[in-house]
């Protein structure tokens, strides 16, 4: 028989402000592609940046999910419950088996990319496969592209000094925790 414990721990989430449009992606915004050679920091740059632009993110995402949502309401509706369920899964998973944990903390976007790959096989054998490649993880991917090549300004800087001490929580903060990524936000 599995136990799944949750723990309960008080902590004040503070979502961040939506940032300018202006800032997000128009004039004075500026993008560079980063050198493939330095893994270290371009992990920083897109860390930093998911917690920085992480209420842009959440809004693009739903945006994108509602559009899917009108057209195919149930395979969205599945979709979301399957890529929900091996998450959760994956968590409980890497907090109870150590190479999991491990694997976790030293592989991130391998992580990333089994969560993704496990739901996408259930998903094509449950049918959805077209919401779940539109609906989840074409957003996943347009914000994975921004938050690589969004060059960091001091603004950008400051706030996620504020969260890497933990002055301040927020939804992406414990995401990128659940995802062992706790250790990289803020350096």
């Amino acid at each position: 028989m599995f136990v799944f414990r949750l723990k309960i721990v008080k902590m004040d989430v503070q979502p961040p402000p939506i940032r300018t449009l202006d800032d997000f992606v128009l004039n004075s915004s500026r993008f560079a592609v980063r050198d493939i050679r330095h893994l270290e920091r371009w992990n920083n740059r897109i860390i930093n940046n998911l917690l920085y632009y992480q209420s842009n993110y959440f809004v693009s995402f739903l945006t994108f999910l509602g559009i899917v949502g009108f057209f195919w309401p149930f395979h969205l509706f599945l979709g979301a419950t399957v890529v929900t369920l091996i998450f959760m899964g994956f968590v409980w998973a890497a907090e109870n088996q150590a190479p999991i944990r491990q694997l976790r903390r030293n592989h991130p976007s391998l992580a990333l990319g089994a969560i993704l790959g496990a739901s996408f096989l259930f998903i094509t054998v449950l049918g959805g496969v077209s919401v779940f490649l539109f609906g989840i993880a074409f957003p996943i991917f347009l914000i994975l592209i921004h938050a690589s090549v969004r060059l960091r300004t001091l603004k950008n800087k400051l706030e996620n000094k504020l969260e890497n001490i933990g002055l301040k929580r927020t939804p992406m903060g414990l995401l990128l925790e659940s995802l062992g990524q706790e250790q990289e936000a803020g350096s």
